[in-house]
């Protein structure tokens, strides 16, 4: 199921040195993590990891999507929302989308994934170049209904290989912060 649906403005996206005033710093540490989130996950859950997928398939981006791919506004792309779980528990939600016109003949299969991590495949192809985090509270309206709630946070990042870009976000659940012992709420 898409969640795209609602006409939300487009929250946004900051850097680290922009956010004012800082969360947690053990919440900052999740949010500019620059390594595998999915291998964070796998360590977290002592190798009790998976991906479920919600949605995928080719639809139209929003507009903060397109503006951080480089893309005309209303351009067509491959939209993949999943959770990664841990112990069978959703602790962050994740939606990936990359440019229909860029994926074509690029060799990189989004549709073939099912329950396999984005993350993880990014990281091992040393060709993608990861561009900056940046993050903001992403609109509830956004996220799944079973684990839509204001302020939670979101991070997103743009992995780069030749014309091909691909725009993941992550948003982080309560359900993680509970397992990592992080305090979100201080904004």
């Amino acid at each position: 199921m898409q969640h795209t649906e609602s006409p939300v403005p487009a929250p946004l996206w900051l850097p680290q040195s922009h956010l004012t005033p800082l969360p947690d710093t053990s919440v900052l540490d999740w949010l500019f993590d620059e390594g595998s989130l999915t291998r964070r996950l796998i360590h977290l859950t002592n190798d009790a990891f998976s991906v479920t997928p919600l949605f995928e398939g080719w639809q139209t981006l929003r507009a903060d999507e397109c503006a951080a791919l480089d893309l005309a506004e209303g351009s067509e792309g491959w939209v993949r929302e999943v959770y990664l779980r841990g112990h069978g528990q959703a602790l962050v939600f994740a939606r990936s989308v990359a440019a229909r016109s860029a994926l074509q003949g690029d060799g990189l299969h989004m549709d073939e994934l099912g329950s396999r991590s984005l993350g993880e495949l990014l990281f091992c192809d040393r060709a993608f170049q990861r561009r900056a985090i940046e993050v903001c509270h992403y609109p509830q309206a956004w996220l799944p209904s079973e684990v839509r709630a204001a302020e939670l946070w979101g991070r997103r990042s743009r992995f780069d290989r030749g014309a091909l870009s691909v725009l993941v976000a992550e948003i982080f659940l309560p359900t993680l912060w509970s397992a990592t012992g992080a305090h979100p709420e201080n904004r």
